[in-house]
């Protein structure tokens, strides 16, 4: 059964907290940096705390008096005698009698505009913003009246809360196709434009062309069918190509103005315009926005860039520290060379967690990701609310068909029907995201390494519910005494995942030599590690320290060529890194091979007596290693050479071992946390990539022999380090000889 994880009621306040100021009506529409939650109610009190992406959102209090009659979202329907008015002229001259009779009216949707609207939806008391409120009951898109979708509801919410919080410049959608977006988009410029004076509004999409589109077919008919009491009057033609353009306000309706009759003469302009741009790096540069809207941002192809853009338009919503704007992002993503990698970027830079010391993400938007199962057409009951698995009984949705699938197995089905083809799998996966890695496949054709095979094995991971054959744990000495046996502890906080464990019998073996500890395992397995010197950095990130573990062919009760461990994590200091790899050395009774650069792991192992567990580089004879490479063994990063053979040592565990092999069957590696990183990995930028260096380095470790210096004049002679490309046509990946 699917659990959604999309949101969460939390309770990070204590309820006397918001009983208190929820009685003297404290709360105030924004940032609340006391209690760490973005307060999106504008009425004073809180109810329901939502957790949307890790941002914590304070709802407004349920009202006691719920309309319940419908239990599900209803247009309401607009006053025929009001729906003859088209504009406040109009009104104007009517009689002070029929204006008494709908001034009640008038207000209520002004303030459900400005507050948001509560419903019954299938029992439930149901909360939607202002915005949405706006999109559902007076926007009007191709099909006539949006459909409520809870999706959409919690999306809108995300979108307030983004323009509550003054850290915030807007909002990084990650989508699926045809979620409305753009709807809401171009309903939200009109929303926010007709209410707001000497304000600039801007487009920007894939392509001139698409901002125009934009502008002409969703925009402009949507202020055009706005009622009379909410659309100012408009400057120049009804159906503008360029510029909507508000010189007259649609002040809100009070009984002060309608018992004063006051004039829509003396109110004073607008003076506010929506308008696009050309796709280009500083399209609207130098100029001030309240919003812009930033449709298809995952599809800036070359050479176009989304992220210079962005450095660029940020400018336009700010002056000086003050955030005076907001931005509504949202796309699905290209492949990488087709925009995919700038807009990815951009997303990451978004995560909320993930803050400067001014409380600003390193974009300064928020990310939102909403898989596609919360919003894909045909799995939408009449309620509004996902058919995440196939019903007992068929469920109705809006349109009177009945849904007897869930969309999750509709999915998977999909999925099933395009494994034959993985550039066109990569392709649905893009539309219609399950997860963020789903969201930014690339195509096959734009790795060194076999690409297809890596995406056949981390989609056989993800259906063979890979978690259930890993295990999170920690590794600790016996007893709390350092230097004894070491176990292996199961713990979800811990920081190894291990598909493996070693019989009891070969656990903890060690060989003395010469008065010197070695591993007693070293036939059935070995380590590669990338380290780390530093414990802490000046900007709080750095990379990860990455350990894994990989099995050889041997006579022992033990898997042949399975990666078994990974661990990629940066603990608080350095040393609990390097006690961290030494248990599991231990545990294991295997040895390990790490870059020398970074030597303070292989000194930490000499001194605490493991010398004999660092193998040397095994490219040289003893005698031709160096005297920091005797004293403490290790590989260097900086050799042409061992690039090169880390490289082809990956690429040819991934021919041999990953995805389906020759006999029918799947590869048993299941970490895909190291299988991404192998996917995005660069050779001119190794640094980035921890998982791939680390799992490489064990690779060859368990592959010595093949670098011995006698062995690599052979090799050389038949073999070139470089990489095979490939011709990722069809059903199968093949070399290009």
């Amino acid at each position: 059964m699917y659990k959604q994880s999309l949101y969460s009621v939390i309770e990070p306040i204590k309820i006397n907290t918001i009983k208190r100021l929820n009685k003297a009506k404290k709360w105030k529409y924004g940032y609340n940096k006391e209690n760490d939650v973005i307060v999106i109610s504008k009425t004073g009190q809180i109810g329901e705390v939502y957790s949307i992406q890790n941002l914590k959102i304070a709802l407004p209090p349920a009202p006691k008096n719920i309309n319940k009659e419908n239990n599900k979202w209803t247009v309401q329907e607009y006053p025929k005698e009001l729906s003859k008015l088209k504009t406040i002229f109009d009104w104007k001259d009517l009689p002070a009698d029929f204006k008494n009779k709908w001034h009640v009216y008038i207000d209520r949707e002004f303030t459900k505009r400005d507050e948001g609207y509560w419903f019954y939806n299938k029992g439930n008391p149901t909360y939607i913003t202002g915005s949405h409120y706006m999109y559902l009951q007076w926007t009007k898109i191709d099909v006539g009246k949006p459909e409520f979708r809870e999706a959409n509801r919690l999306f809108f919410i995300f979108w307030e809360a983004c323009k509550a919080d003054n850290r915030c410049y807007g909002m990084c959608y990650l989508k699926n196709r045809r979620s409305g977006f753009s709807f809401m988009a171009s309903s939200e410029t009109v929303n926010q434009a007709t209410i707001s004076s000497d304000s600039r509004y801007g487009i920007l999409s894939k392509s001139g062309a698409d901002a125009k589109k934009m502008f002409t077919d969703k925009v402009v008919p949507i202020s055009v069918n706005y009622p009379f009491f909410f659309k100012p009057i408009q400057d120049g033609m009804d159906r503008p190509k360029t510029e909507l353009a508000y010189r007259v306000p649609a002040s809100k309706f009070t009984r002060r103005k309608i018992v004063a009759n006051e004039k829509t003469e003396e109110l004073a302009g607008l003076d506010t315009t929506i308008d696009w741009k050309n796709t280009g790096d500083n399209s609207y540069d130098g100029e001030k926005l309240a919003l812009l809207v930033h449709d298809e941002a995952g599809k800036w192809e070359r050479p176009e860039n989304i992220l210079n853009n962005w450095r660029v338009t940020k400018t336009t919503l700010r002056l000086g520290s003050r955030v005076i704007g907001k931005c509504m992002m949202g796309s699905t993503s290209n492949s990488l060379d087709k925009g995919g990698e700038n807009f990815k970027k951009l997303y990451n830079d978004s995560d909320v967690t993930k803050r400067n010391r001014n409380g600003q993400t390193r974009s300064g938007l928020y990310s939102l990701f909403i898989p596609m199962e919360w919003n894909f057409e045909g799995f939408i009951d009449s309620f509004g609310l996902p058919v995440f698995n196939t019903p007992e009984k068929p469920v109705e949705d809006n349109y009177g068909q009945y849904i007897d699938v869930g969309v999750v197995e509709h999915w998977e089905n999909e999925v099933e029907g395009l494994k034959g083809d993985q550039d066109a799998l990569n392709e649905f996966y893009r539309q219609f995201p399950r997860t963020e890695e789903h969201a930014f496949r690339d195509e096959t054709r734009n790795s060194i390494f076999n690409l297809a095979k890596i995406y056949e094995q981390i989609d056989y991971n993800e259906e063979a519910r890979y978690d259930a054959v890993i295990t999170r744990g920690s590794f600790q000495w016996q007893n709390g005494i350092k230097d004894t046996e070491v176990t292996f502890v199961p713990n979800l906080n811990g920081r190894f995942n291990v598909s493996w464990v070693l019989p009891n019998n070969l656990q903890n073996r060690t060989v003395i030599k010469n008065g010197i500890k070695y591993p007693g395992n070293d036939h059935i397995g070995a380590f590669g590690c990338d380290s780390y010197d530093i414990s802490g950095t000046t900007d709080g990130k750095g990379s990860k320290g990455a350990l894994h573990g990989l099995t050889k062919f041997s006579m022992e009760e033990a898997p042949a060529n399975k990666f078994f461990l990974e661990y990629i994590a940066r603990p608080a200091t350095a040393e609990m890194f390097f006690e961290d790899v030494l248990m599991a050395l231990v545990f294991y009774g295997m040895p390990i091979l790490a870059e020398n650069n970074k030597p303070r792991l292989l000194y930490y192992l000499k001194r605490r007596g493991y010398r004999g567990y660092s193998m040397n580089r095994p490219d040289k004879v003893w005698n031709k290693l160096s005297v920091a490479e005797k004293e403490i063994g290790g590989i260097p990063n900086s050799s042409e050479d061992i690039r090169q053979a880390h490289a082809a040592a990956i690429e040819t565990y991934i021919n041999n071992y990953i995805g389906v092999k020759p006999t029918g069957d799947y590869g048993d590696m299941y970490f895909n946390t190291t299988l991404t990183d192998w996917a995005k990995f660069d050779i001119n930028k190794r640094t980035k990539f921890d998982a791939a260096i680390s799992s490489g380095l064990a690779i060859m470790a368990c592959n010595k022999n093949l670098y011995a210096p006698k062995a690599m004049v052979k090799l050389q002679d038949k073999v070139n380090f470089s990489f095979a490309k490939y011709n990722n046509k069809g059903n199968f990946s093949k070399i290009i000889r």
